[in-house]
């Protein structure tokens, strides 16, 4: 089918949600290629999605092999596959104990569920969210969302969500009190134009959760798995939450979400109160173990580091050059470009050069390439991006 085909089935048949106007066919490492054969580089990742590229050959030969045995049970059986991948996330984070879901959102309800069970008999049911936070579309993640155009027309909002401004320990610990469960943050906001918390901030913020017997969540879908050159994003900064939240990346583009407690609070969650048809399936399970896999055995975190270093040169040698360029925010390979105006144009005379690429707000471009890149593929970014720009 070519991109016209594939447009009209498209508008005949789908909820126009989207607006897309690419019609991508096939990927391999850090390309896609689409309905006409045209070859772009890809520095959105599916948005923080396929974090080792498209089609990984171990992750693919991973979700082959399990397919081809066992693809679902349902939780009421054990699978061999689940607790393994919990061992891998807990090992390589705080120690906890995992409940799986299918997405970033689901992970992110389970966790709130989380925060509310936890404080039923305490009398705390708030939860603290972030000015410009983002955590999802269902009913209860855009409530602890603070971007307006997302919540516009859903309401009523569900209730017992508040917000304080991010990077601001003065007015957070304002609107906490005595009925606050919870204090809900992205360590980096990506949605919200790639802000990374203050390391002062976010040790005042654990300090104020252990003084006023108050969770510390945070939602680790987009900046973590290996984005920042660590594991997880709170690794950067030394500082444990309670939950965390983590989807995208875990299965390199194979659905998967999860939430972790700190195994102190592991009693929380009983048999029934909580649960999910599809999450934790064998087949998503095997995608997400292979991901560790290649994380580990190709040295993923270390390229990750290295080739942010290298992008962020590039970038502040081009932002000396360009005075559209008001800002860079860098941490990993999570960029945000602060520009003058809106980016909508950039990003797409940038497509038609060959190069995708995000916004992260209106003024903001985000780039979220590959953990594989290579800085022939960052020179030929930043190529496009010195043209344009």
């Amino acid at each position: 089918m070519n991109t016209e085909e594939i447009s009209t089935l498209q508008n005949k048949y789908l909820i126009a949600a989207y607006a897309p106007e690419i019609a991508l066919i096939k990927g391999q490492g850090c390309y896609v290629w689409d309905a006409c054969g045209k070859k772009y580089l890809d520095f959105t990742s599916g948005i923080s999605v396929c974090n080792l590229g498209h089609c990984h050959p171990v992750v693919t030969d991973a979700i082959q092999r399990q397919a081809a045995t066992l693809v679902h049970v349902s939780n009421l059986y054990m699978n061999e596959i689940q607790p393994r991948l919990a061992e891998k996330i807990a090992g390589n984070s705080f120690g906890g104990k995992l409940f799986f879901a299918n997405s970033g959102a689901e992970a992110n309800e389970g966790m709130i569920k989380f925060a509310r069970r936890w404080g039923s008999d305490k009398g705390k049911s708030e939860i603290v969210c972030m000015n410009q936070s983002f955590h999802g579309r269902t009913l209860a993640t855009l409530a602890a969302t603070d971007k307006p155009k997302f919540r516009e027309g859903f309401s009523p909002h569900l209730d017992g969500f508040v917000y304080a401004p991010f990077n601001d320990i003065e007015r957070l610990e304002q609107v906490v009190h005595d009925k606050t469960a919870a204090i809900l943050l992205e360590p980096i906001q990506g949605e919200g134009g790639i802000y990374p918390a203050d390391q002062g901030y976010l040790n005042d913020v654990r300090n104020l959760c252990d003084e006023k017997n108050i969770l510390l969540l945070f939602d680790e879908i987009q900046c973590g798995m290996g984005r920042t050159g660590h594991y997880f994003a709170h690794q950067h900064f030394n500082v444990e939450p309670d939950a965390m939240s983590v989807a995208k990346a875990l299965g390199n583009g194979f659905p998967i979400g999860a939430f972790e407690i700190r195994e102190k609070w592991a009693d929380v969650l009983t048999k029934g109160t909580h649960a999910s048809t599809f999450g934790g399936t064998p087949l998503a399970c095997s995608a997400a173990l292979a991901v560790f896999d290649v994380i580990e055995k190709e040295d993923i975190l270390f390229n990750c580091q290295k080739m942010s270093r290298y992008l962020e040169g590039k970038l502040a040698t081009l932002a000396k050059k360009c005075s559209k360029i008001k800002e860079l925010r860098t941490i990993g390979l999570m960029i945000g470009i602060e520009c003058d105006g809106a980016v909508d144009t950039i990003i797409k005379e940038a497509s038609q050069s060959g190069l995708l690429i995000l916004s992260a707000g209106e003024s903001v471009i985000r780039l979220l390439p590959p953990l594989v890149v290579t800085q022939t593929e960052i020179d030929a970014a930043i190529e496009v991006l010195e043209k344009i720009l």
